[in-house]
């Protein structure tokens, strides 16, 4: 992937519904240029899709945290069980470093997450946890 094929792709980013006219006025290349490079990328299979964000999907947790948890001895897999069946968890990370496990939080209200929190700290297993809430996204994987 070369630099025009990165700015392509930031495009299609900002928005996925972009003509083949529109990315080519943009990008100052021709429309058989941009073709061909959509193409080459999605056989390349490095681009494999394209979305849509809806705003439901933005607005759905107006209360958002990211919180890593310490876990003591070999309790990782049950803690994970745990996690996963509670609602307000969007995602469960195994990671490296000093936190064992991060789970991406999402709830309506901040007692909401409060009461979350203190579901979570209460697993046994759970040695020490940090929170830190999600103030805004500057660029999402969605």
């Amino acid at each position: 992937m070369d630099d025009t094929d990165r700015k392509l792709v930031s495009v299609l980013r900002h928005n996925g519904r972009a003509s083949v006219s529109d990315l080519a006025t943009t990008l100052s290349l021709s429309r058989a240029t941009v073709r061909a490079r959509l193409d080459r990328l999605q056989n390349a299979g490095d681009v494999v899709g394209y979305t849509v964000v809806l705003k439901e999907d933005v607005a759905r947790d107006p209360v958002r945290a990211l919180m890593m948890i310490g876990i003591e001895g070999r309790g990782t897999d049950r803690v994970i069980r745990q996690l996963s069946g509670l609602p307000q968890v969007r995602a469960v990370h195994a990671t490296n470093g000093r936190w064992d496990v991060i789970a991406e939080l999402g709830t309506d209200t901040l007692e909401a997450l409060d009461d979350v929190l203190s579901r979570i700290r209460k697993f046994d297993g759970v040695t020490q946890s940090e929170t830190s809430l999600l103030l805004s996204t500057r660029k999402s994987g969605v």
